[in-house]
């Protein structure tokens, strides 16, 4: 009796150490994620995220550069109308030479918030980026069985005296008893 309790418990070990049951880290996929976006993905193999990523992140990239560009402009621009100096005139943006020092101002205004969105979207995406690696990492092992079925019927109720719609979700082999939701 002690020999099958041992060769029973073996069987177990040796089903849950096998290289194909590895476990599969959600920190670790996180942690690679957080140091370079992207890398939790492949960690994952999940190869078609990793353009996602980067194309999400080089777009926020790309807004900040423009918008820095455009606040300098403008910054530069507004300076040398209140000097009152027209020898400097030359040095500004021709869009800023007809406008007037407050409109230029204002733009500039709004040009640093712009500035300021396009950090916070990066530092969003990136989050996101390590977000998605870690789910994703949570759901490896998750396996989604063939039975698993969502139904929509339309049922008449006699005794209340309503009629209305009902989900049936049919999940995994016991088909006798879905879980019904009744709107």
């Amino acid at each position: 009796c002690a020999d099958t309790t041992r060769t029973r418990k073996d069987e177990l070990k040796k089903k849950t150490d096998t290289p194909s049951r590895k476990i599969h880290s959600p920190s670790k996929a996180a942690l690679m994620s957080g140091i370079l976006p992207g890398l939790g993905q492949a960690y994952n193999k999940k190869y078609w995220k990793i353009p996602v990523v980067y194309v999400a992140l080089g777009t926020c990239a790309g807004f900040f550069i423009y918008n820095r560009k455009e606040y300098i402009d403008a910054r530069d621009a507004y300076r040398n109308k209140l000097d009152n100096d027209p020898s400097n005139d030359d040095q500004m943006p021709e869009k800023f030479r007809p406008v007037d020092p407050e409109s230029i101002r204002r733009y500039r205004n709004g040009v640093r918030q712009y500035v300021d969105y396009s950090v916070l979207a990066f530092i969003l995406c990136w989050g996101l980026n390590v977000v998605d690696a870690a789910v994703d990492a949570h759901l490896h092992s998750f396996e989604l069985t063939e039975n698993l079925t969502l139904h929509m019927n339309p049922y008449v109720n006699p005794q209340l005296g309503n009629a209305g719609m009902q989900l049936t979700l049919a999940i995994g082999k016991r088909k006798n008893k879905p879980h019904n939701i009744s709107f």
